[in-house]
């Protein structure tokens, strides 16, 4: 059966030429993105900031309710439909299109920039593992896995999966094999074990509170066991890894590591967790972003 590891581990993201942690604490966080900064909250930047003035092109003020609300502020100009960064996947570039959302994200998440390294060194020199990548947003990692075989995106936003194959042409990897659907993750991954599929590594980001196309409600604490039960399913003996975020819940990444450790009592490997950081250009100070959880086969 699978060995949960106690200690806990720490994945590291780094700057680099695109993106970068400028500075961040008293509850903000200041980044670099391009050519443009941007200032967001971050409650757990409980820390006072290392600069007296942060020069930005604009700032996220969150609402006063609890679901997410909040508007963008801005001082300078901003390209208003976005402006493309990168992403160095070994000898490839993954590329994007950065933009101001909504939902205070810029279309990706640098933070996962450690785990699409991660999930490289499990796929190796392969080139035909099949991954699942659910809650896939915009395919930044759908393109970084892409180099080791055929991927399945999902994600419940039509408006993500769309700019995900643009981000795809932009990096001209529209013609690698991805099958880019548009669905309820939960769902999706319970028709796969119908069909008797399997993936040789699997991918989630699920939300705290969701919707998927058709209305489904998706709540993580009632329904992270089913899907981490289906997800387990698809995935056998041979299979290299399963690698589960959770952003933004009080939950301990061990509970999360407890249902992954249960889910794979049958398989041999490893069961990780811990957490998800971001370091400071040039400070070596790290802001914790996520908690996570994984299964890996050696």
């Amino acid at each position: 059966m699978a060995e949960l590891i106690h200690q806990p581990v720490l994945l590291t993201g780094e700057g680099w030429a695109d993106y970068g942690l400028v500075d961040s604490g008293a509850g903000r966080k200041l980044e670099r993105y391009g050519d443009y900064r941007f200032i967001r909250p971050e409650p757990q930047a409980l820390w006072q900031p290392r600069m007296a003035d942060w020069d930005a092109h604009g700032e996220f003020v969150p609402g006063a309710d609890e679901d997410g609300g909040g508007r963008w502020n801005y001082t300078k100009p901003v390209p208003r439909d976005g402006w493309s960064l990168g992403w160095a996947n070994g000898e490839e570039r993954v590329k994007f299109t950065a933009q101001c959302t909504p939902f205070r994200h810029l279309g990706f998440f640098p933070d996962m920039a450690p785990v699409w390294g991660w999930m490289g060194q499990q796929l190796g020199e392969r080139s035909d593992a099949s991954t699942l990548n659910l809650f896939g947003y915009t395919g930044v990692g759908t393109l970084a896995l892409s180099q080791y075989g055929p991927v399945t995106h999902v994600d419940a936003s039509k408006k993500s999966v769309a700019q995900a194959r643009v981000n795809a042409a932009l990096s001209g990897m529209e013609n690698r094999p991805v099958r880019w659907i548009v669905d309820d993750a939960a769902k999706f991954t319970a028709r796969e074990v119908r069909r008797g599929k399997r993936y040789d590594g699997i991918i989630m980001d699920p939300p705290k509170f969701g919707r998927g196309p058709d209305g489904e409600v998706w709540r993580l604490e009632e329904h992270l066991p089913g899907l981490i039960h289906d997800a387990r399913q698809l995935l056998d003996s041979d299979s290299r890894y399963l690698f589960l975020t959770v952003y933004a819940v009080r939950m301990s990444s061990l509970a999360i590591a407890g249902l992954l450790e249960e889910a794979f009592a049958d398989l041999p490997g490893y069961v990780e967790h811990g957490d998800l950081a971001v370091r400071e250009d040039g400070a070596g100070r790290m802001l914790p972003t996520a908690i996570f959880a994984r299964w890996r086969r050696d």
